[in-house]
């Protein structure tokens, strides 16, 4: 199923058309949804410190997860106290709740565990934003929130708006779901702060180029004996992520030898039974995300995950710390 959806949605697919009728009803209800904002019939809220909101207007990964880490750490440097919201998505609950270092991926999601894991930021995940915004104050000192995700939650007010595009799959057919991958048309580009390119080259015509820099291979668990494994050596990878092709592809890039790849779902809820088809001798590497969910049974077994980072132009980062500081300074006039 996910390789027709791929075909049909970044290829030339002639079923698209069969899908074509309800991307139009999908169009209508969204359209209404936001002229229910603009018209003033819903009402947009703001929360009492700026949000900066990384989302895309594709399903499927993007690379919004390793925007937020380095939003975190630059504005860090800069001397904010930034906090982060969320949907939690893959969590089994809805309720607004923070994250902590022992919170679980059932508990808060996915993502939510792998940032705090990786930044120990201040976090809050929630169906509600507002309520989640709200409970995160209450509960940590921030002075500015990033929201990891929600570009189409219009009742959330925000400071500033990062759209993140796959700079290979762009915006496939062109279509709105489910005919195509884009929840809303081609025309959001034109009304958000920043346009991020995740694998292009160099900035261009608006876009800045985003590039995951590899920051090592590290053990998921500590138990691990086995050393770090090598280029020389062949491995298994495997991704549970929007867009595992760009896992296996890094990978590569780095020179290892994949002689076995394995693609489960986005947020694939893992257990030690997904693992006995691998070889136990054979170094196993996997993505940050899905270090998170395996950690709790990993034990000694020879498996490992790529953290990467994300890597932007000097001309990207003195803009965006240009714009976060009005944004900063007319919040206190």
């Amino acid at each position: 199923m996910e390789t027709l959806i791929n075909r049909i949605w970044y290829g030339r697919h002639w079923s698209r058309w069969l899908l074509w009728p309800l991307s139009w009803l999908f169009a209508l209800i969204s359209g209404l949804r936001r002229l229910a904002f603009r018209l003033g019939i819903k009402q947009q809220q703001l929360l009492p410190v700026p949000v900066i909101l990384v989302g895309n207007i594709t399903v499927g990964g993007s690379g919004k997860t390793p925007v937020v880490i380095y939003l975190i750490e630059l504005l860090r440097r800069q001397g904010y106290r930034p906090g982060v919201i969320s949907r939690g998505y893959g969590s089994e609950q809805t309720t607004a709740r923070m994250v902590t270092a022992d919170s679980t991926p059932a508990d808060v999601g996915d993502e939510p565990c792998m940032i705090v894991n990786r930044t120990g930021v201040p976090m809050a995940v929630g169906s509600d934003r507002i309520a989640t915004g709200l409970l995160l104050l209450q509960s940590a000192v921030v002075d500015v929130i990033i929201s990891d995700d929600g570009l189409q939650h219009y009742r959330l007010g925000r400071a500033l708006e990062l759209l993140v595009l796959d700079a290979k799959r762009g915006l496939g057919n062109g279509m709105l779901l489910p005919a195509g991958p884009l929840r809303e048309g081609a025309w959001r580009l034109s009304t958000v702060d920043f346009i991020l390119s995740n694998g292009a080259k160099q900035d261009a015509q608006g876009h800045y180029a985003m590039t995951l820099k590899s920051a090592g291979l590290r053990a998921v668990s500590s138990l691990n004996p086995n050393s770090v494994p090598t280029t020389a050596e062949p491995v298994t990878a495997i991704a549970g992520i929007g867009n595992p092709q760009r896992f296996f592809e890094t990978l590569q890039a780095e020179g290892f030898n994949l002689a076995q790849t394995k693609v489960f779902a986005d947020h694939h809820p893992y257990n030690v039974q997904d693992f006995a088809m691998f070889s136990s001798q054979q170094p196993l590497l996997m993505t940050e995300k899905d270090a998170v969910k395996c950690r709790a049974f990993a034990g000694d077994n020879n498996w490992w995950y790529l953290a990467v980072d994300a890597v932007f132009s000097a001309e990207f980062e003195s803009q965006l710390l240009a714009r976060v500081r009005t944004v900063m300074t007319n919040r206190h006039e």
